[in-house]
């Protein structure tokens, strides 16, 4: 498992259960101002802004909270909305880690806003922390499009091949 131990973690190991903030102090120590603001307070930033909305470097996209691997990056595709898009996030079923690694939360924070309505936020499973919301306008073969804030994931670029090792360890964590 690697991650720094300085206030911007770029977690690019899945790290143990135990290790995981319980509450906001510790969530800013391990974070940086931006990444709590979104991950932990369900901020949103500015379109074509973040750090992953134009990448094209393979890897594993992972919770910046917690380490979980979340998008790989054969389901990243340009929507054209200027943050990270994936239409499905990684199979927890194939991979053999215990349950979803998203959770989705109806959201009405703009609900009363015409033209937005009610959205669906997604969140990682295992830690809480916001990562956006998905819409029913992405591409084949799910027809959903995952819009993510890069502030909520940090890429690794060595978690490429399906079923690493650290995600079948996740598994035996939970």
């Amino acid at each position: 498992m690697k991650h720094n131990s300085n206030k911007n973690p770029a977690v690019t190991g899945r790290i143990p259960d135990s290790e995981i903030p319980k509450t906001n102090v510790e969530w800013r120590k391990r974070l940086t101002a931006e990444q709590f603001e979104i991950a932990r307070r369900k901020g949103t930033e500015r379109a074509f802004s973040g750090k992953y909305w134009n990448t094209k470097t393979p890897g594993t996209y992972r919770c910046i909270c917690c380490g979980e691997p979340l998008f790989r990056s054969g389901e990243k595709f340009e929507s054209g909305c200027g943050w990270p898009s994936f239409y499905a996030p990684i199979d927890a079923k194939k991979e053999n880690t215990k349950g979803n690694v998203i959770a989705e939360h109806v959201d009405r924070s703009l609900a009363a806003i015409p033209g937005f309505g009610i959205r669906t936020e997604v969140t990682c499973r295992r830690c809480g922390a916001h990562l956006g919301h998905v819409f029913n306008d992405g591409p084949p073969p799910t027809g959903l499009r995952y819009c993510i804030n890069s502030a909520s994931i940090t890429l690794d670029p060595e978690a490429q091949s399906n079923g690493s090792k650290d995600e079948k360890d996740a598994s035996k964590s939970q």
